[in-house]
């Protein structure tokens, strides 16, 4: 990715997709050239916590809502320490941000951090094509000087795509660090970062647990080093069929019986580890708008997601596998599609998507409460 942050409002911007749809506007954020997946997010606010979001790690984001950047950026609601779409795509971007938060522009913070994106194009009709079409590898180019449309496209074609991709690693925490508990310290969990939002140790803490989040390469023997109550594995990027080590370290911890949470990325590591496949999804799930519902008690929520692959796992019997037998325990109601799953035999459970609600509904909140109850049970 090249870029530069001059002059970008009136300068000219492309966007190409690999089934050579072309669409053109004007440069927003950093000038220069990206390239990644694109997908949609249907999210109307949040913007900030989505680009912060490391699970966006190579995406190209379209954002639905059609005006973006009204209330600026901050300082207080980033979910790690960097953008990590690979560009961004808006229809209608606010000209003068207005919140009491608000530190800078949405402009500006691209721009700042070299991303690329593109806005005054029809994202309504670049949504509809992803669906019908599926996501697909694309480009952003923007400058004075840009290539011709042939050339775009054959760059585009040559950008490496998402399924295979093993990006956990790349946006995981280099070093172990610890969130305290906030009050009186009930439990220890070794939460496994794979692409980790900041607010989810924070969900932990909440309750009067001490997170220590490690690595994405952390072995089982780091795992148990903390000696934890439970162990987290988190969402994050790429696709889980590479994601060989992750999938080992969690039937290390099946085995051992330590109650186990995953979320989105950690719950397709549990649909491998228990057995079961993973598929790509044609267009995914992304937003904080999905209803969902928890089979375990009937409660549809409404939910925040960020995925774009699946647990291929039977909706309606219980399973054996080398943990014992598992259920699907959440599915999504606009597709089937399976949202959770739970071990029937051991303290083990996992959804598809964010109960860490940054941003997003609260719905979820429960599941943490969830994970608590299972340490209690054990500890008992």
């Amino acid at each position: 990715m090249t870029t530069s942050t001059r002059g970008a409002a009136k300068t000219p911007a492309v966007l190409v997709l690999e089934d050579g749809r072309i669409f053109r506007g004007r440069a927003y954020g950093a000038v220069g050239v990206t390239f990644g997946e694109a997908v949609f997010s249907t999210g109307m606010t949040g913007y900030q916590e989505t680009l912060t979001d490391p699970s966006y790690h190579r995406q190209v984001v379209v954002m639905t809502a059609p005006h973006v950047g009204n209330t600026g950026v901050n300082d207080e609601d980033p979910e790690s320490k960097k953008i990590w779409v690979s560009g961004y795509v808006v229809r209608d971007p606010a000209r003068v941000p207005s919140n009491w938060r608000s530190r800078r522009s949405l402009d500006e913070e691209l721009a700042n951090q070299g991303v690329v994106g593109i806005s005054g194009i029809d994202t309504r009709a670049l949504t509809r094509h992803l669906r019908e079409r599926g996501a697909m590898r694309v480009g952003i180019f923007s400058g004075n000087a840009l290539p011709d449309d042939g050339t775009m496209l054959t760059e585009v074609r040559q950008a490496p795509e998402m399924k295979g991709a093993n990006l956990s690693a790349e946006v995981a925490t280099k070093e172990t660090y610890v969130v305290p508990a906030i009050g009186t310290k009930k439990f220890t969990v070794a939460a496994v970062d794979l692409g980790i939002k900041g607010m989810t140790p924070h969900r932990m803490a909440e309750r009067g647990i001490e997170v220590h989040v490690l690595p994405a390469t952390a072995t089982a023997e780091d795992v148990y080093a903390v000696n934890p109550d439970g162990v987290f594995f988190s969402n994050g990027p790429g696709d889980p069929a590479t994601a060989d080590h992750p999938v080992s370290v969690m039937r290390a911890v099946l085995e051992r019986g330590t109650p186990l949470f995953g979320i989105c990325f950690g719950n397709q590591i549990l649909g491998r580890a228990l057995g079961f496949g993973t598929y790509k999804l044609k267009y995914g799930h992304r937003g904080i708008n999905q209803p969902v519902q928890d089979r375990t008690t009937g409660k549809v929520e409404v939910t925040a997601h960020n995925h774009g692959f699946a647990v291929d796992a039977p909706l309606d019997q219980v399973s054996d596998t080398p943990y014992g037998r598992a259920e699907v325990s959440h599915v999504c109601l606009n597709d089937n599609v399976v949202e959770g799953l739970q071990l029937l035999d051991r303290p083990a459970f996992s959804v598809q998507y964010h109960p860490e609600a940054a941003a997003g509904p609260h719905d979820a909140a429960y599941l943490f409460d969830r994970f608590v109850s299972l340490m209690e049970g054990q500890r008992a």
